[in-house]
C-alpha cells in the first residue's frame, strides 16, 4: 500500500508542476504565443492524470477498508480464542485442586466416592474445555482459510 501511497504523491505532484506551467505560460507577458492545441493536449493529459489519480486513490481506500474489516475479524477470533483460552486455565486449575484433594484422601487410605466423581467430573469439563479451545482455533483456521480457497477458484 505504501507503493501506491508514494505514487499517488509522485502523480499528484507532477499534475501540480503541470498547472503550474500552464499558467505561468499563458499569464506571461511578453511571452511566446501559445499554441492553443498544445494547451489542449496538456488541458487533457492533466485531466486524464487527475482521472488515473481518483482511481488510485479509490483503489487505495477500497483496499484500506478490506484491511480495516479484516483486522476487525482477526480482533474477534483473538478474543474470543483468549476467552476459551481462560475457561481452559479456569477448569484445569479446578482438575488439579480435585486431583490433589484425591490424592490426599488416598495417602490417607480413604476412599471417598464423591471425590473420585469430583475428579471426574473436573476432567470431562477439562477435555470439554480443550475440545472448545480446539474448535475455536480451527474456525479462525478456516475463516483465513476460506478467502484463499475462493481466489484461487475464481483464478
Amino acid at each position: 500500500m505504501s507503493d501506491l501511497s508514494e505514487l499517488e504523491g509522485r502523480i499528484t505532484a507532477a499534475l501540480e508542476r503541470v498547472g503550474r506551467g500552464i499558467e505561468a505560460l499563458s499569464k506571461e507577458p511578453g511571452a511566446p504565443a501559445v499554441d492553443a492545441a498544445q494547451v489542449t493536449r496538456l488541458t487533457e493529459a492533466l485531466e486524464a492524470e487527475k482521472t488515473a489519480n481518483d482511481q488510485l486513490e479509490e483503489r487505495l481506500r477500497v483496499l484500506r477498508d478490506k484491511h480495516e474489516a479484516e483486522l476487525a475479524g482477526l480482533g474477534a477470533r483473538a478474543s474470543e480464542a483468549e476467552t476459551e483460552v481462560e475457561r481452559l486455565r479456569e477448569v484445569n486449575a479446578n482438575l488439579r485442586e480435585t486431583n490433589r484433594a484425591l490424592r490426599a484422601a488416598n495417602a490417607e487410605g480413604l476412599g471417598d466416592a464423591s471425590l473420585i466423581n469430583d475428579a471426574m467430573a473436573a476432567e470431562l469439563e477439562a477435555l470439554r474445555a480443550l475440545r472448545a479451545s480446539d474448535r475455536a482455533e480451527l474456525d479462525g483456521l478456516i475463516a483465513e482459510l476460506t478467502p484463499l480457497t475462493e481466489e484461487s477458484a475464481n483464478a
